[in-house]
């Protein structure tokens, strides 16, 4: 892959975990992106122990060589006003403006059970036609947002929301404009159709539409559990359902080659949860790190 096309960030959430806060609350900001710059990574999504003030952010990462690629922006069409959602985004839009970032990674959780206890595929929304116009248009108004500042908007297609299968995909990319682009998530369809096959349709389908790349893997044994068990979502990713590329059931060489032979440019960010007690953050990030390159050559 180019190096001037594509660059390679990590998230924090394998060091401090935003859903569950004791998964890693012993972990300090600075040592996150200490660790993160130590793995060889260049950019970074925001975590939640992630200073807000601007210039001690910067500083930070500066210090570090690094800087922030995404942030994960909660759209609530389902449950909110437009005049509400749109007046959380642009305060996240203008943060992560002054941050540089290009990309705002954002999922429709009005009505999510990703962080309830309820069981993940069992329990799953499915979006009314009314719904699906409300978060669609909702999401086209995003974009224009994000236009304002140079900025591009992806929709993160997430297990326990109603943009989870390839369905579900199809039908938001085909009702919103085309100024929303997708931010795929290797590991989240693979956890939804449980094949490498329903992983590349998707990649292949979008290509072109694709802004932000999220490389993460699934171990199959534990979404059988989950499944079997009825397990809710958080249940599954304090078991292991993810894991860093390489260490699961996913083949990243076809996901590496379409991805290069489309031409993409862009950050290709490692978001594997785990609970850093049984997944050293550093020693996975780095283990990451060595796999993407030599399969990359970044």
């Amino acid at each position: 892959m180019d190096k001037n096309k594509v660059k390679l960030g990590i998230a924090p959430i394998g060091w401090t975990n935003d859903d569950m806060p004791d998964l890693g609350s012993e972990n300090t900001f600075e040592q996150c992106v200490s660790e993160m710059a130590l793995a060889g990574f260049a950019g970074s999504e925001v975590g939640n122990k992630y200073p807000r003030d601007v210039e001690v952010l910067k500083k930070a990462l500066a210090l570090r060589n690094m800087e922030i690629c995404n942030a994960w922006f909660s759209a609530c069409f389902t449950t909110k006003t437009k005049e509400e959602v749109a007046a959380e985004f642009i305060e996240h839009r203008d943060f992560l403006h002054a941050m540089g970032a290009k990309i705002i990674g954002a999922a429709e959780v009005g009505n999510s059970i990703q962080g309830l206890d309820e069981p993940i595929f069992a329990a799953k929304p499915v979006y009314t036609d009314e719904q699906w116009e409300a978060v669609t248009s909702g999401f086209s108004m995003l974009a224009e947002l994000a236009k304002e500042k140079g900025m591009k908007l992806t929709c993160h297609h997430h297990m326990g929301t109603g943009i989870q299968t390839p369905e579900e995909i199809d039908r938001f990319m085909s009702m919103v404009s085309n100024d929303v682009h997708l931010l795929f998530d290797t590991g989240h369809i693979y956890y939804s159709e449980g094949t490498q096959e329903a992983v590349m349709a998707v990649l292949n389908k979008y290509i072109d539409r694709i802004a932000h790349v999220h490389l993460k893997d699934v171990r199959p044994e534990v979404v059988a559990k989950a499944k079997a068990e009825n397990w809710s979502f958080l249940q599954g990713v304090r078991a292991g359902t993810f894991t860093i590329p390489g260490d699961g059931a996913i083949d990243f060489d076809p996901v590496f080659k379409a991805l290069e032979d489309a031409g993409y440019e862009g950050y290709m960010v490692v978001e594997a949860e785990q609970d850093p007690a049984k997944a050293n953050p550093l020693e996975y990030a780095i283990r990451a790190r060595k796999f993407i390159a030599e399969k990359t050559g970044l």
